[in-house]
């Protein structure tokens, strides 16, 4: 595969395409045209369409990156001409049918459950007093305060949408897994890399490791663009 000079960065729930900054920097100073789609996260159909509107405006191929409920939106949309290859930042990596509230809806015994309050008006949000530990527990005290404080409403009918077509199963895939992820289990994202068949790297992080560990993130990117096999 030769090298992909494009990358698209789609965000997950409850934060919005400004956390991508850090690997924005990384990047962009590698040489790579980097997008940062601000999908709404109100319907999974609506951040699908976000993203083929960035995927349309490409010359040439493409990574299409995502984090957390990012992995969804990136699993129904990769499916787009433009994408050469998938890349999972401690995100969702759904099945056919499959969507975060299925997920989610049985944790094993001992897991983390993310402290998400009831629904409100169709709208999810994360406990601010619990986001830091929950999200973003590596992040600087002051910035993981303005994340809880900044939360972007998650849609129930996001949460719910669910993957026609995955595009794992025809694109290759990358995967980032945070071993310190409080939001989803890192067993679980193993899983769904290994299911997914990702080439696959670890690293000590939390669920906001993009925002904590950027240059960890951009090289996972880079492999992806490169082709390259990556070290678990």
């Amino acid at each position: 595969m030769a090298a992909i000079r494009n990358i698209v960065l789609v965000h997950g729930g409850f934060v919005d395409g400004s956390g991508w900054q850090g690997v924005y920097d990384h990047l962009t100073a590698d040489g790579y045209r980097v997008a940062v789609v601000q999908n709404p996260t109100l319907t999974l159909a609506g951040d699908v369409a976000a993203t083929h509107q960035v995927l349309d405006s490409l010359a040439g191929p493409a990574v299409l990156v995502g984090h957390s409920y990012g992995g969804v939106v990136i699993t129904e949309a990769g499916s787009h001409p433009n994408v050469a290859a998938l890349a999972y930042i401690a995100a969702f990596a759904p099945d056919k049918g499959e969507s975060v509230s299925s997920l989610i809806a049985d944790p094993p015994p001992g897991a983390p459950v993310p402290p998400i309050l009831p629904p409100k008006d169709g709208f999810l949000f994360l406990d601010r007093d619990r986001f830091a530990a929950a999200f973003a527990a590596d992040v600087p005290g002051k910035q993981a305060s303005f994340m809880a404080d900044s939360q972007v409403p998650w849609g129930v009918g996001a949460l719910e949408g669910a993957v026609s077509e995955p595009a794992w199963q025809t694109k290759p895939s990358w995967y980032l897994v945070a071993t310190d992820d409080h939001m989803i289990p890192p067993p679980a994202q193993r899983a769904m890399s290994e299911r997914a068949g990702a080439i696959v790297t670890e690293t000590p992080g939390s669920h906001a490791v993009y925002v904590s560990r950027p240059a960890v993130v951009a090289a996972v990117i880079a492999q992806a663009a490169q082709g390259l096999n990556g070290q678990s």
